[in-house]
């Protein structure tokens, strides 16, 4: 009977790891609930965003015990992102996202001619003309691993979509698994029921920016240790 048993359960126990390790190999980019990054075709494409989760969708995804959801913008840009449509002051963002400017993280380069420069002072890491990263500090890499956590799913925003596709690029330069990490575009986009506004007009017709509703990381530099 013992044997009979014994037999049963080791039984059991092979056709649970057969049937996860079916599923890891027919399904090997998929995560619950998600379609596996895609990047969209055309000029969205070349931001990097996402062709299935993004900001017309972004919405389906939010609240996951499994994810963190970073806005990477700053809250006020140097550059001039109106000459874009855009906004270089933070006017709003999506509920669940959490703020962490990616001028701070790396140097910025790349930016269309109109935007002219942004923030130009002190990052995390510098990146090189051959693409590659050298931290500054010695902080730098386990602040990022804080900020951006390896073993969560991680949604990128930002204002267009540049910044959240650069930044995943250099994650997954750094070792950060590209499965995992999705670039949903820009909140100059969004028009989901998720949407909290910082901008706005106040009694004497005067623009007001509300930043005590964003939820920021800080990266204090002065307390870093330089490489």
């Amino acid at each position: 009977m013992k044997k009979l048993i014994w037999g049963g359960v080791i039984g059991g126990v092979i056709l649970i790891i057969a049937a996860f390790l079916l599923g890891r190999f027919a399904f090997p980019n998929t995560l619950p609930g998600l379609p596996a990054p895609e990047v969209a075709e055309g000029q969205r494409g070349e931001l990097g965003i996402d062709k299935n989760v993004n900001e017309e969708t972004i919405d389906a995804y939010l609240g996951r015990s499994d994810a963190v959801y970073r806005d990477v913008r700053m809250l006020e840009d140097p550059g001039n992102y109106e000459a874009i449509g855009g906004d270089s002051y933070l006017s709003g963002f999506v509920r669940g996202f959490e703020l962490v400017p990616f001028p701070y993280i790396v140097n910025v380069s790349g930016l269309p001619d109109e935007v002219g420069q942004t923030y130009t002072g002190k990052t995390l890491y510098h990146q090189h003309s051959d693409g590659s990263y050298t931290p500054n500090y010695k902080e730098s890499l386990s602040i990022l691993e804080g900020l951006f956590p390896k073993d969560k799913i991680i949604f990128l925003m930002c204002g267009g979509g540049g910044y959240s596709g650069m930044l995943k690029n250099m994650l997954v330069a750094l070792g950060w698994d590209e499965d995992k990490i999705y670039d949903v575009g820009g909140y100059w986009y969004y028009g989901g029921d998720n949407n909290v506004d910082v901008k706005r007009v106040d009694d004497n017709g005067q623009i007001v920016y509300d930043f005590y509703k964003v939820p920021v990381h800080e990266i204090d530099f002065e307390k870093l240790t330089e490489n």
